[in-house]
């Protein structure tokens, strides 16, 4: 069972508009953003389960992008919605009640806030291991908002709060890989494979000894659709040359027992 770590999409009303106002310099849309977009492109790459990444730029957006993705979940798509820190914790655990959602995307570059900010700690005190944290880490904005997130944050979180069940996107630093490496090695935090425009631009050797350093039984397989293609990313995978228990463990196995979702692959 392939399952998909993370995909963004907006209401068809909007979606246009929500991926251009969160452009990342340097990356063009492989996709529209649509749930039906992300349905056909699941489909053409063999994509069981897609995670379906809402994301509140704005704190009064929360409840209707909570309730948004709530409305997308079923067979194939599992709702991941959003938190902000510019509304009071228990007003934010309120809304993942209220829509049944049990995992959140935390997005610096476009949220405005910091992985070390109090208020998110705040936050993920009161997760404990209810609610998982799909965390996007590393570059992609510009120097502001790009010290938003680093994988010393990470580190710092998955210390301080060791029941969290915690994905790091992006390998745990976008375009700062060096550093991920070093910061992230031997902590126990979940990193995620997607690096638009593609996993194909890092050399296959170096994705392949970091799996193996790191264990896939930690590592999930993300797309970042619409920003890339799903099938693409797959095959990127299935080239790094590892086991057939490592690359099941990777497409789908440890994402699987992130969500308590049942599956052959999860062991």
């Amino acid at each position: 069972m392939i399952i998909d770590a993370h995909s963004h999409v907006w209401p068809d009303r909007i979606a246009a508009a929500a991926l251009g106002g969160n452009r990342v310099p340097g990356l063009t849309a492989r996709g529209d953003g649509t749930v039906g977009g992300l349905t056909a492109a699941m489909d053409r790459a063999g994509v069981d389960v897609s995670c379906c990444l809402g994301i509140a730029n704005q704190a009064r957006h929360v409840d209707k992008v909570n309730a948004f993705v709530a409305g997308l979940a079923g067979k194939r798509r599992v709702a991941v919605g959003t938190v902000h820190v510019d509304l009071p914790v228990e007003e934010n655990l309120a809304s993942l009640r209220r829509h049944g959602v049990t995992a959140v995307k935390l997005h610096p570059l476009f949220q405005n806030f910091a992985l070390d900010d109090p208020r998110l700690w705040d936050l993920l005190e009161a997760f404990g291991s209810d609610v998982a944290v799909i965390a996007h880490v590393g570059e992609g904005g510009d120097a502001r908002t790009n010290a938003l997130s680093n994988p010393r944050m990470i580190a710092d979180i998955a210390r301080r709060f060791p029941d969290l069940r915690l994905v790091a996107c992006h390998f745990g630093g976008y375009r700062i890989l060096d550093q991920a490496e070093e910061m992230l090695d031997g902590a126990d935090v979940v990193l995620e494979t997607s690096w638009p425009p593609s996993l194909a631009e890092l050399p296959p050797e170096r994705v392949r000894r970091l799996v193996r350093r790191h264990g896939a039984e930690r590592i999930v397989f993300g797309s970042d659709w619409p920003m890339t293609d799903p099938g693409a990313e797959i095959a990127a995978i299935a080239a790094l040359g590892l086991t057939d228990d490592e690359t099941k463990s990777v497409l789908g196995g440890t994402m699987a027992r992130v969500l308590g979702i049942d599956s052959p692959w999860a062991g």
